[in-house]
């Protein structure tokens, strides 16, 4: 779920939201220096509003999963107020700041379309499916900014072997909540709501692709996609769709909200790849929130290994 519209400059020269609504903080320990240079100011620096963060509940965590990465965990504050939710505003701390009534309870999940037993799940029901792991993930906006984070879930694969996916099933369609009378904003969105993204079939039967209900040992932030999302780490940020509420097997490719609002942007797959840009800007490098410097960007957002065989054969540069 992504921010940026037309830009007539180059994004290396564009100071990002977070920097210039806070610049005063940062200009405070940075006399001096050129407003090019503060660009690259960490994070941490920010002042945040202050505000309650929805993540009051603690999760039981079974085990810890061999397929985190073992590098530096991004701060939950930062993680917590620096959104892209275009439900509750399109600007990055609209967000913590709108989402906090949401109402998460009850809360279900429908799963149908091509499968043997179609079946509507209580959240409960769904955390219920398999042990909850910690998976720290590496996760890369299209925006070219990243972060570190400890989500709790299990392999989303777990619920499609619980429905059975008939033989004709290619593909899955997600949809996320969506309510006006919650969500107001949404009418100034930019976007078609309700949310709604795809997999093909193998990749969301993939065992890093992750059904997801909380991080840092809690239930999911309201701002964060509560109470459950999906987290595909080697994919853009805005595939890992948030409040999920369908969930459907078919045939053909599903349509996805920001491939419909721009095809020539952001393709079906929008698999992290540093060797295609944005049409808009590069995607060679990132900045890790917290940090003073750009990063290069990994293939596959560092999960080549592991991914890359989904897409033998296809050239990554058309099917984007």
């Amino acid at each position: 779920m992504l921010t940026k519209r037309a830009v007539e400059i180059r994004s290396s020269e564009v100071t990002p939201q977070w920097l210039y609504v806070n610049r005063r903080q940062f200009l405070t320990g940075a006399l001096g220096v050129t407003a090019g240079a503060l660009v690259g100011r960490a994070l941490k620096d920010v002042v945040w509003p202050a505000q309650k963060v929805q993540a009051d509940s603690t999760l039981k965590v079974a085990q810890k999963s061999p397929f985190s990465t073992n590098e530096k965990v991004t701060a939950f504050n930062d993680v917590t107020h620096y959104n892209n939710f275009y439900e509750f505003g399109v600007q990055k701390e609209d967000p913590a700041k709108n989402a906090q009534k949401f109402r998460t309870s009850p809360w279900s999940v429908k799963v149908g379309g091509l499968v043997e037993k179609p079946r509507t799940f209580s959240l409960e029901e769904l955390q219920q499916l398999a042990p909850l792991e910690e998976r720290i993930y590496r996760h890369r906006c299209v925006e070219a900014w990243s972060i570190v984070v400890p989500w709790i879930g299990y392999s989303f694969n777990t619920l499609l072997k619980e429905v059975v996916p008939k033989p004709e099933a290619k593909f899955v369609a997600f949809e996320s909540y969506y309510d006006q009378g919650q969500m107001p904003l949404g009418r100034n969105a930019g976007i078609a709501l309700p949310y709604v993204e795809g997999l093909r079939l193998d990749e969301a039967m993939h065992p890093l692709a992750l059904l997801c209900f909380g991080m840092y040992g809690q239930t999911l932030p309201n701002q964060d996609g509560a109470p459950v999302r999906m987290v595909l780490p080697w994919k853009y940020g805005f595939k890992s769709i948030k409040s999920l509420v369908k969930i459907q097997l078919v045939k053909k490719e599903p349509p996805t909200t920001w491939n419909l609002q721009s095809s020539q942007e952001y393709g079906f797959y929008s698999n992290v790849n540093p060797n295609v840009d944005h049409p808009r800007w590069s995607q060679a490098k990132e900045r890790r929130l917290g940090e003073f410097f750009r990063r290069p960007t990994l293939m596959f957002n560092g999960y080549a290994d592991q991914v890359a065989s989904l897409y033998g054969g296809m050239d990554l540069r058309k099917y984007f």
